[in-house]
């Protein structure tokens, strides 16, 4: 019986150990899984609410704002825009559903986004200019240039939630120092932008 029972222990121990590599293998691919790719348009639409920028790129992001894959996304703006600085023109577009009352949208991803000098920060309700840009996924980018060429679309993180350097941020960064003229595309980690009531994928912070 003493031997039954160590066996069993050892199977035990041997179940649990399996179960914890296969979670954080499935973590590990959840992660390293972007979202739905953008599909925007290649030159600025002349139908879009708001102007580009007439001297320095414009950069737009796009955000849900209970997205805690987003959090690493605003940290990576904020040091972007740091090195960028003035030639750097940023929008911060959150998604927000007025059938969910006033105020949903203004989460501590907002407040962390408006603190970023220079950026400015807006409500999109029912994603109505994400849509126009073909943006699906939270945390999507989008840089254009003065003349309203496309230069860059995709995310700033490496992965769900990571910070640091990545190939992103990266583009963004040489396209406004050296007015590349090629488009650059990046996997957007992030979860689905559209969507009104939080999921496993969105879920409030």
């Amino acid at each position: 019986m003493a031997r039954l029972r160590r066996y069993a222990r050892i199977l035990l121990g041997l179940s649990w150990a399996a179960g914890v590599v296969v979670a954080f293998g499935f973590a590990l691919m959840y992660e390293a899984t972007p979202g739905e790719p953008a599909a925007p348009p290649a030159t600025w639409p002349h139908a879009a609410p708001f102007r580009l920028a007439s001297a320095g790129d414009t950069l737009l992001l796009f955000v849900h704002p209970h997205c805690p894959c987003s959090r690493a996304t605003i940290g990576e703006l904020d040091r972007l825009v740091a090195v960028s600085g003035a030639t750097l023109h940023c929008h911060v577009f959150f998604y927000a559903d007025p059938a969910l009352g006033p105020g949903w949208e203004r989460t501590d991803l907002w407040n962390a986004a408006a603190r970023i000098p220079g950026v400015e920060v807006s409500a999109d309700p029912l994603a109505g200019i994400a849509r126009s840009f073909g943006v699906r996924t939270s945390g999507q980018a989008l840089l254009y240039a003065p003349d309203g060429t496309l230069r860059f679309a995709g995310g700033i993180t490496s992965g769900r939630g990571h910070a640091g350097d990545n190939a992103g941020a990266d583009a963004i960064a040489r396209s406004v120092r050296d007015d590349l003229l090629e488009v650059t595309r990046t996997p957007t980690f992030g979860c689905p932008l559209i969507e009104s009531a939080p999921t496993k994928d969105c879920r409030p912070q």
